[in-house]
């Protein structure tokens, strides 16, 4: 028995050992190397067996080894960035292959809702952004890396807070109220739009929002798309009006596993200062102004008392590889920004891991990503709305610079009660801090059925906790602080759901024709919750207040908690793309929108839009064409809409006080429904001169109609608010142009530059309500002012004044027609400009980049209430008012003198790098230095003509105002990269 098994064995192995040797006669090995452009190794380039899925990636310096069956003759060899060769090996034993680039401008993939296309087969309006272009710097959320890349895009820093938030504008502002904002997605995953950040209104106002999108490592983000007209945003539906903004993150690609490190320090100082008097300048005003008073015999500079040179730490790791069946990208982000106010700075812990499987002959796969974050707001005691004591910056501004903020024994020099605040003090009595932990999850299996058809499932979840805690210490000079001190402590959680279901098909039915159509289903849910407490008159200050809520009286105790009723859309679309010869190009969209936010009258809308292009380049009258390598006329028009508009503003809600009561708050309305903006948009496509020359023409016309908004009820109605549409249009129209041009192209000398500019135009028409104000100015004299209407044949947002005239004989305020108001100036920019260039000089390259605005007005509520006349022999004033004739005793009043020119041109940064190449083990290492917000060339008297003051009024949006905001800093960035 034991014989015939070594019998068997010794068979089997025979037989095993004879059938290795005759397949080893019938393959062979292959080595080979893939080569850039410049003749170095492309590491992670795959290399595949033609006509099998069999194949490898290169080494980190380009090499690979295959073994080939017998009958292989011709491998495929594809990178991103580069064309896909095929390469004949029959016979060979070594083969070097030198990859040739793709021509960008028209070969790039671009990402669209739902899917992705070639830029070429692109029907809409579509702007993307690489990595390798984005602005460089100290970037706390991604909005910022585009800033001045795009035509159309107006991106305003709200204020110059680390991790503050920003106004995003596509083709301009086309909503009365909250929601001009456009619509982010993250790897296909649309995002709510607001953050878990706790709102809190202090002694000295409400602070200012964060950025929604801090949650995002900017340095893990690959690519932005902007798509802007209804061709593109159509497929978004009820939420695509205001543009959509795609984010797309750095995937992992086959090849050896590879560590990429990036490290960068920066100091940032003050950008620029106000002219407000020095301590001998005030004297000499006051003795000008035979003022006896005011002058303390001290010299200070409280702006300077309050600020630092911040310093910021970013340090970004990340891990990549895999092979044909499996590839990942796990990286790890810290950025530690000092604010250039004391006691403020942002905080983040980043962390992304995301990767591939694919199984069953790569039919079918799972694709996965988890971003978890951590992020620690430290937020200075600056509003948007303070009074007349101010806030930190106008306390500054304010205080005067002869009055000492420190005693002779180092105690803070705190005034009597109700008197100007000591904003040194108050940098130190003010502790804000909030914390926020999120996570973004998505998992996404999908099986293709052949190789035209694909159905792919997507579950994700994005959920943020956060959490805020602030006190104000009792020695603070403010009414119901001094001898009390104030506590503050909530948290707030937000939950978004998503499923969606799509099926793709993408076939070439013929030589002629070639088809592309994806439908889908997409359900969306969200749950906004919080819970709050604020507490005075503590008894110690041994210990924190927030740590000793109960120490607090009962009395002056207030509780709070809300929770937003759930939001739910479910969407049914589609889209086909149809293409002939690639010279005629057909897409046409619908998506219908079922949503809770909507009326129960009007709980479906429906988004259709159709694009045609034609390729005009290949017809045969232009093909052979030595100016024109690429020419092509877009045509496009749809319908989107708008829901950013509170859940449940259609239906009955019911709120409670603090002394126990509840009441209804909210009037139902059935029919609300969704604002619909309809989109022309005709746009020309060029490259010309051997594609040194490439950008487009872009003319549209947006008109939105059915205008959210929220206004009072006329009592005696059992609530407060009611939700309607206006009767009315909004109109944006305008023309977009891009140009970039390689000026220079050589071996060792590249210049390229590139400028893209928007000429816009709003206004509102066939509104025959009753006008709306809104801008809201605070501070000293202005209580209850506005400065802003909202009317028929007007911008959004026009500057409604009175008309200021100069000063009469005894130095006191003329206006026309004894201080009636008159519409006056646009605080929307009729043209925005954005310049790049780019140089290489061998190893060597300067990247810089600027942006403007130009065509409309600031009001500058800073100087009307901080800086004021009549504040000499009290409080400090503006340089410029001395001696100009005005009468210390001239009433504050809001009026068109503090409407200034607010067009400015602004260095955004300069980077200069250098190419070290592979040093020792470092591959690809380079170290470089960058400049942000170098300088900024202005007219306009305030910190920054780029801020937007938050200053709505009972809900109607703000815009272009400025009211002593956290000012904006200049940095300088040094750092390294390089891969392991």
């Amino acid at each position: 028995m034991i014989k015939t098994r070594l019998l068997q064995t010794f068979l089997f192995c025979s037989l095993w050992l004879l059938l290795a040797s005759i397949a080893n006669a019938q393959s062979r090995t292959l080595s080979g190397k893939v080569l850039d452009e410049n003749g170095g190794g492309i590491p992670g380039a795959t290399v595949q067996i033609k006509g099998t899925s069999s194949g490898t990636s290169t080494d980190d310096k380009g090499a690979f080894k295959l073994t080939l069956p017998a009958n292989a003759n011709t491998l495929i060899v594809s990178f991103i960035g580069y064309k896909k060769l095929e390469v004949d090996v029959k016979g060979k034993s070594e083969v070097t292959v030198n990859m040739e680039l793709e021509n960008t401008t028209l070969s790039d993939v671009v990402v669209v809702g739902y899917g992705t296309a070639r830029k070429k087969d692109l029907t809409g309006s579509v702007a993307s952004v690489k990595a390798k272009d984005f602005n460089k710097g100290v970037l706390a959320a991604p909005d910022q890396l585009i800033q001045g890349k795009v035509a159309g895009l107006m991106v305003i820093n709200n204020s110059g807070a680390p991790g503050g938030a920003t106004t995003v504008r596509i083709r301009g502002n086309s909503s009365l109220r909250s929601g001009n904002q456009p619509l982010y997605v993250v790897d296909g995953v649309p995002l709510d739009g607001r953050t878990a950040k706790p709102a809190f209104t202090g002694a000295v106002g409400t602070t200012p929002d964060s950025n929604p999108l801090n949650f995002i490592n900017s340095f893990d983000v690959a690519s932005m798309e902007v798509l802007k007209d209804a061709s593109a945003t159509a497929i978004y539906g009820s939420r695509g009006s205001n543009g959509v903004v795609m984010i797309t993150t750095k995937q992992g690609v086959p090849g050896p596993a590879a560590v990429d490190v990036n490290y960068s320090v920066g100091f940032s100082n003050l950008l620029k200062k106000l002219d407000v008097l020095s301590a001998s300048e005030y004297r000499k005003a006051l003795s000008d102004y035979s003022l006896t008073n005011g002058d303390y015999g001290a010299d200070v500079d409280a702006l300077d008392a309050i600020t630092r040179t911040g310093i910021t730490q970013n340090i970004n790791v990340a891990v990549s590889g895999g092979n044909e069946t499996s590839r990942y990208r796990a990286s790890f982000g810290y950025l530690d920004q000092e604010g250039i106010v004391k006691k403020s700075g942002f905080k983040k812990y980043t962390a992304n891991m995301n990767g591939r499987f694919n199984f069953i002959d790569n039919r079918a796969g799972l694709d996965y990503s988890l971003l978890a974050s951590h992020s620690t707001e430290n937020l200075a005691p600056i509003s948007n709305d303070a009074g007349f004591r101010g806030s930190l910056i106008t306390q500054a501004l304010q205080w005067n610079p002869t009055r000492a903020l420190y005693n002779p024994d180092g105690s803070f020099n705190i005034l009597d009660d109700g008197s100007a605040v000591n904003p040194a003090a108050m940098s130190a009595a003010n502790d804000d801090v909030v914390n926020i932990n999120g996570i973004l999850g998505s998992i996404s299996p999908y099986f293709k059925f052949n190789d035209n058809l694909e159905y792919r499932f997507i579950y994700s979840i994005n959920h943020q906790v956060g959490e805020r805690e602030a006190q104000l210490a009792s020695f603070i000079n403010i009414p119901g602080i001094l001898g009390k001190g104030q506590a503050f402590y909530a948290t707030n959680t937000l939950t978004a759901q998503l499923f969606t279901h799509t099926l793709n098909f993408n076939k070439q039915l013929n030589p002629n024709w070639h088809l592309g159509a994806v439908v889908g289903y997409e359900y969306q849910k969200y749950d906004y919750k919080g819970r709050g407490l604020t507490a005075n008159t503590f008894t110690t200050d041994a210990i924190a207040y927030i740590d000793a809520l109960q120490d607090a009286p009962q009395v002056n105790t207030s509780i709070n908690s809300f929770r937003n009723p759930t939001s739910e859309i479910q969407s049914v679309f589609g889209r086909v793309n149809l293409n002939w010869m690639d010279k005629y190009l057909l897409t046409a969209t619908l998506r219908a929108d079922g949503s809770s936010k909507f009326g129960e009258n009007n709980r479906y809308g429906y988004f259709p839009s159709f694009a045609a292009k034609w390729v005009t380049s290949n017809e045969e009258f232009l093909k052979g064409n030595q100016f024109f390598n690429y020419l092509a006329l877009r045509a496009g028009w749809g319908i989107t809409g708008n829901q950013e508009f509170p859940a449940g503003a259609s239906q009955e809600q019911y709120g409670t006080t603090n002394s126990g009561s509840a009441g209804l708050n909210n009037v139902a309305n059935p029919d609300l429904k969704w604002e619909s903006t309809k989109q022309l948009n005709v746009g020309l496509d060029f490259n010309l001169w051997d594609y040194r020359i490439s950008g487009s023409v872009d003319y549209f016309h947006r008109n939105t109609t059915n205008l959210l908004f929220n206004l009072p009820t006329i009592l005696p109605a059992p609530a407060s608010t009611y939700w309607i549409n206006v009767p009315a249009n909004i109109i944006n129209k305008g023309v977009e142009f891009v140009v970039r041009a390689e000026v220079v192209k050589s071996n060792d000398f590249n210049w390229a530059v590139g400028v893209n500019a928007t000429f816009l135009k709003n206004e509102l028409t066939n509104y025959d309500g009753a006008p709306l104000l809104t801008g809201a100015i605070n501070g000293q004299g202005v209580t209850g002012a506005s400065v802003q209407r909202i009317a028929n044949d007007y911008p959004l947002n026009t500057f409604y004044v009175r008309n200021f005239e100069g000063f009469d004989k005894d130095g006191l305020s003329m206006y026309t027609d004894d201080g009636a108001l008159f519409m006056k100036s646009n605080p929307n920019p009729k043209t925005l400009l954005g310049i790049n260039t780019e140089l290489n000089y061998k190893k060597w390259t300067l990247l810089a980049s600027a942006h403007g605005a130009f065509g409309y007005e600031i009001y500058n509520n800073t100087a009307n209430t901080v800086l004021p006349i009549n504040g000499l022999g009290n409080t400090n004033v503006a340089k410029k008012l001395i001696g100009n004739g005005e009468n210390l005793s001239n009433a504050i009043a809001t009026s068109s003198r503090y409407l200034e020119n607010g067009n400015f041109l602004k260095m955004d940064n300069i980077t200069l790098s250098y190419n070290l190449g592979d040093v020792s083990k470092f591959k690809n290492a380079s170290i470089f230095v960058t400049g942000q917000n170098l300088f900024i060339i202005t007219k306009y008297s305030g910190f920054d003509p780029e801020v937007n003051t938050d200053k709505s009024l009972n809900g109607v949006t703000s815009l272009g105002i400025e009211y002593g905001p956290y000012p904006t800093a200049r940095t300088v960035q040094v750092g390294v990269n390089f891969r392991l």
